[in-house]
């Protein structure tokens, strides 16, 4: 079905507009494959890099008033 539509609208077009369509048909195909090779390998972690950048509130394990009413 789609590619009927495309057809169709494809052969209305002048000729200069064809082949616009034809260089944009042949960038999005290039566009596709490199990114289908940029595929990034995940940087290793490395245990405690963190280290010293963030601090809990002194109350991180208190209660929550939000929560009262369903504590007993």
């Amino acid at each position: 079905m789609t590619e009927k539509l495309i057809f169709s609208q494809l052969y209305q077009l002048p000729e200069h507009l064809k082949v616009e369509v034809l260089h944009y048909i042949a960038f999005l195909i290039k566009e596709q494959t490199s990114q289908v090779h940029q595929v990034r390998k995940p940087k290793k972690r490395t245990f405690g890099s963190a280290k010293g950048k963030y601090q809990l509130a002194p109350d991180f394990d208190a209660l929550l008033d939000d929560f009262k009413e369903y504590m007993p």
